[in-house]
């Protein structure tokens, strides 16, 4: 019998909240410039978040914040804590939207980090994953907080934000920045060099959190060893690795049953190339069933592996005393403790930090196992074979015939 408490249940239902997005929107002194077809990049916000304001669909709640908008002095320390939500979270009033928006103007510093702290706060928390989407023209230039530091921070509170990033300048230190905020929380990074393509941006992510508002992952937390690991159930987890780390977890798996896992692990920080994931399936008493393994060489962002193994694949795997039901997926069977152990080969760059964990993503599912392929069927193979050595005679008569017959014509002529 499996002792420990029940299957942690990851949640397939639709949850009722709305879509949550909050726009964060840079107005520092150098929005001024004017490079994005002929006006300033601050003018283009503004018409974009006009046109998304207008196309904003019923059932989406929107916020708006921006940073570096109300302070005009000098004083560093003051001005990297101008940050301000113009719009509450909620149902959008689009007049009061777009006069908070008009009334803009490039001024301050630009904290990126503390925005995003800020904004995670005014989403609040929930069931559904909610997003921020950030337009900027630079780096942050108030850290700390280091606004990567934050995105890194944020997701491993688990509590199920997405950071899509919009870069409004040609500038190679601005998009490491950006693309390290969207990579640690599972976003995405956009640069956008026109006014319609900011616009057709920000719809888009905006619409998308329509699609993708449904139950986040459920958090749960590996541990050092399978006797202390979490029981699992068929769903999609969240949980997060040190690096060079092993994390357990348990799924009971049925007589019948094919137990089917899947691990990603998000590289959202530099790490060394020539990396390797690793998810093993293994007996309650350490013996390996079946593994799957996945590696890198420093060019994506993601590495995965998965792996499936049958409960009727090896009777021996079962608990001590248990009974195997001939009926698959029996639920009066007593379940096989399948052992379920991520590991990783990921070393951070020098400069790198090592905490928080990297977020990686584990789905589970059990299913009635697939039939085995039966054995040859040797009648079927000589009849085959019979046929097609006919085919290949008749084939050589008639291009015999064919042969002879044009020999003969060309001879006469």
């Amino acid at each position: 019998m499996l002792g420990g408490p029940a299957p942690a249940w990851a949640d397939e239902e639709t949850p009722a909240e709305p879509p949550r997005v909050e726009l964060v929107l840079d107005v520092s002194g150098s929005m001024r410039a004017r490079d994005i077809d002929g006006r300033s990049r601050i003018s283009v916000a503004q018409q974009a978040f006009n046109e998304v304001v207008d196309a904003l669909p019923e059932e989406t709640q929107l916020g708006i914040r921006v940073l570096g908008a109300t302070y005009k002095g000098k004083d560093k320390k003051v001005g990297c804590q101008d940050t301000q939500q113009i719009v509450p979270v909620g149902q959008v009033d689009r007049t009061q939207a777009k006069a908070a928006v008009a009334t803009l103007r490039p001024t301050g510093f630009t904290p990126v980090g503390l925005a995003l702290r800020s904004a995670a706060q005014d989403l609040g928390t929930g069931a559904t994953a909610r997003r921020i989407v950030l337009i900027t023209d630079g780096e942050d230039t108030c850290a700390p907080p280091d606004p990567c530091e934050v995105a890194r921070e944020l997701a491993a509170q688990g509590t199920k934000l997405v950071v899509d990033t919009l870069g409004l300048a040609p500038d190679e230190k601005v998009r490491r920045q950006l693309l390290c905020i969207a990579n640690a929380t599972g976003g995405t990074y956009t640069a956008a060099q026109s006014a319609d393509e900011l616009t057709g941006r920000i719809k888009q992510l905006v619409d998308r959190a329509r699609d993708t508002y449904t139950a986040a992952p459920a958090v749960v937390g590996g541990s050092a060893r399978c006797p202390d690991a979490p029981l699992l159930a068929p769903g999609v987890y969240t949980d997060r690795e040190q690096f060079s780390e092993h994390r357990w977890y348990r799924v009971p798996v049925r007589p019948g049953q094919e137990l089917r896992a899947s691990v990603s692990i998000a590289l959202d920080r530099p790490v060394n190339p020539d990396y390797g994931v690793l998810l093993r399936a293994t007996a309650p008493d350490g013996r390996e069933l079946v593994r799957g393994v996945d590696a890198g060489s420093g060019r994506t962002d993601v590495v995965s592996a998965g792996l499936r193994w049958s409960a009727a694949a090896d009777s021996d795997d079962a608990d001590e005393g248990e009974t195997p039901s001939p009926a698959p997926g029996d639920s009066g069977a007593t379940p096989t403790t399948v052992c379920l152990v991520v590991s990783n080969a990921l070393a951070p760059r020098p400069g790198t930090r090592a905490t928080p964990g990297m977020p990686i993503e584990l789905t589970v599912d059990v299913v009635a196992s697939s039939p085995a392929p039966g054995g040859p069927d040797l009648g079927r193979g000589w009849v085959l074979l019979m046929l097609l050595t006919l085919a290949g005679l008749l084939t050589g008569l008639v291009a015999g015939l064919l042969t002879r017959w044009w020999v003969a014509t060309w001879r006469e002529n």
